[in-house]
């Protein structure tokens, strides 16, 4: 049975459950706050499930919840943050506005984070970008590598998302948000705890033959999309995210799911003021040509109907599931 909350409630008993477990009242926040707006743009199997991984990486010692990122400035548009074995979203969270300021003035800035645990729902990050003005674009690693390269059948990258995000002139952003394998590894987790089958394409057993059997696909390995053209921008992702911050490769990457050691991978995101370039304003023009191609060809718009339905989330409430509702009211119990 769920519970329906209001979002401000379902964002205090997340922080409130992140800080009971040894994790700073500042990453609880930066967390708390990607994880509430991964559900409300429905996104379910990366809001509340991740909740329950950071818990538990944090109490078996895969992050730390507790960690200070440091920030160096090594040109006027770039942010390196290291976020010290802790979230990346904190050291984020620490810069953000400074970024889109840096953004704004000089039209376009780029911020890397390295060792650190896993990102979460990486359309936030361009999103919020996106409800400033701004162009943005992201991509990140993890570990362990479960994806194979092109020409491989053996794993050399994560899932590898990259996102993307555009502003709109009266109407939620254009959002971008994808891995580069045939489909989440959420989503063979999550058929392997349900015992359902995958469909063919989607990964290889341990001896490199095509399985259904999701259980047989986490000991070997996951696809690409669209074959070496999805691995192709998988190790375009990986050369971003890891190569550019100075984070842990994803083939010598931890799993950030088992284990006592913090991934230690990377987040890169750039920010554009399309504005500046274009020199009018870049969202009424893109606007026009969305509702152009969706009018005239059908043309699906990504992130159109999640921002409305988040909209309407933030009005009713939040869904949350029994197991979390009981989670987060222990949580709550013990902070009284």
């Amino acid at each position: 049975m769920n519970q329906k909350v209001p979002c401000e409630e379902a964002f205090r008993l997340c922080k409130n459950a992140l800080e009971q477990n040894d994790i700073s009242a500042e990453s609880a926040d930066a967390i708390a706050k990607s994880l509430i707006d991964a559900e409300l743009q429905g996104k379910s199997n990366v809001g509340w499930p991740h909740l329950v991984d950071y818990l538990e990486a944090v109490q078996e010692g895969r992050v730390d919840g507790q960690a200070s990122p440091k920030i160096n400035r090594s040109a006027p548009a770039l942010f390196q943050i290291d976020a010290d074995g802790g979230f990346p979203h904190t050291g984020v969270e620490q810069v953000f506005d400074e970024f889109v300021e840096i953004t704004k003035n000089y039209g376009i800035s780029a911020l890397g984070v390295n060792n650190g645990y896993i990102s979460g729902e990486l359309g936030y990050f361009v999103r919020r970008l996106a409800n400033q003005d701004l162009l943005g674009l992201a991509a990140t690693n993890a570990g362990p590598a479960l994806l194979a390269a092109s020409g491989s059948k053996s794993p050399v990258f994560c899932t590898n998302p990259l996102a993307f995000a555009v502003p709109r002139k009266q109407a939620p952003p254009l959002v971008i948000d994808q891995s580069c394998s045939a489909t989440a590894f959420v989503n063979i987790r999550k058929a392997a705890k349900s015992g359902e089958s995958i469909p063919e394409g989607w990964a290889l057993d341990s001896g490199g033959k095509p399985t259904t059997d999701p259980h047989a696909a986490l000991k070997g390995v996951l696809l690409a999309f669209g074959g070496n053209r999805g691995a192709n921008i998988a190790m375009m992702v990986e050369l971003l995210a890891a190569g550019t911050t100075g984070a842990n490769w994803s083939r010598d990457a931890p799993p950030f799911y088992i284990g006592n050691e913090c991934t230690r991978t990377g987040l890169f995101i750039i920010a554009l003021d399309a504005n500046t370039m274009l020199g009018e304003d870049f969202s009424e023009r893109v606007n026009d040509y969305l509702n152009t191609i969706q009018a005239e060809h059908q043309t699906y718009i990504p992130g159109e109907q999640r921002g409305l339905d988040a909209e309407r989330r933030k009005r009713e409430g939040l869904l949350i599931p029994d197991d979390v509702w009981k989670l987060l009211n222990k949580y709550d119990a013990k902070s009284v």
